[in-house]
């Protein structure tokens, strides 16, 4: 079996509102289709590397969707996490209908400003003994 074939947020671990959603979206993913990586991690480098996601993913730092074979960047991503979360979230991916230059406008001015906004961490996230399998180092 190949590596790096399961669905992973990555995300940016020493910022709080990325923080935040990881623990809504362990909270929300009730059947744990969903792992999460720090962007800062060697697995995420690992990841980006192995695929050779290093242009597709320039200058974004916040948070990135691998589906386990492609990687989703911007809005795109958080449409296709609310998707695999599942139950009332998959409707979110009506999302698509709205013109991708327009979401991305919006997660670009969130994203720039997360860290004033929100704060951010001196380092990334522990996982709890329970979180181990979920949470890939």
């Amino acid at each position: 079996m190949s590596e790096f074939t399961e669905s992973i947020v990555l995300f940016d671990g020493v910022c709080n509102l990325c923080n935040g959603a990881v623990n809504v979206l362990l909270d929300l993913d009730k059947y744990k289709r969903l792992k999460f990586a720090s962007l800062q991690s060697e697995y995420a480098k690992n990841l980006i590397q192995s695929k050779s996601l290093e242009e597709k993913i320039r200058r974004i730092d916040s948070i990135l969707f691998w589906d386990g074979k492609e990687i989703h960047i911007k809005s795109n991503a958080i449409i296709e996490i609310c998707g695999k979360v599942g139950g009332f979230w998959k409707i979110l991916k009506l999302g698509y209908i709205i013109p991708k230059s327009l979401r991305n406008i919006v997660y670009d001015l969130i994203a720039k400003n997360r860290y004033r906004l929100f704060g951010k961490r001196e380092s990334c996230r522990m996982p709890t003994p329970e979180l181990k399998e979920r949470i890939l180092g």
